[in-house]
């Protein structure tokens, strides 16, 4: 396996990594406009991507590792230590544009899943204090055997939210 195998998953893991954070902005369109009834379908796309992301990250590191020892490095280099092992030539900058990217792109995630999972508090704390405001006391009857009704006022709710 070579480095040239290695830097084009290096670049399918970019495509990817571009990709979650398209699934994470569409997402948190969803959460932020109130409309969650496509929010399942956000959701799953988000899992597709993440264990396509899995699977080449393991075929990274399998071409990784194979590239390191063909470059006299411990098997298990990071992207770093091969960046900075790299023969002479274009690998070294390569290599160290592809960790410099993916790197941006993961902060770029792990702010919009920290927002998201912001906005799906909100909405689960949101949604239990509607739930609790419901509380339609229960229909007895009271110490005289007079039927005494819970809360007098109707209450609607939406479902579609």
């Amino acid at each position: 396996m070579s480095a040239q195998d290695l830097s084009t998953l290096l670049w399918q893991e970019r495509q990817l990594l571009e990709l979650l954070v398209f699934k994470l902005e569409e997402e948190q369109l969803l959460l932020t406009s109130g409309n969650s009834r496509w929010l399942h379908h956000a959701t799953s796309e988000v899992e597709q991507v993440l264990q396509r992301l899995r699977d080449t990250g393991l075929a990274r590191a399998v071409h990784g590792s194979a590239v390191a020892t063909d470059w006299g490095i411990d098997a298990g280099a990071t992207l770093r230590e091969l960046a900075l092992s790299a023969p002479a030539g274009p690998w070294g900058e390569l290599l160290t544009a592809h960790l410099q990217a993916m790197t941006a792109l993961v902060a770029q995630i792990v702010a919009l899943r920290d927002s998201n999972q912001h906005f799906l508090k909100a909405a689960s704390r949101s949604t239990q204090e509607t739930l609790a405001g419901i509380g339609t006391g229960p229909g007895t009857y009271a110490a005289d055997g007079a039927s005494a009704l819970g809360s007098g006022h109707p209450t609607l709710l939406n479902k579609d939210l």
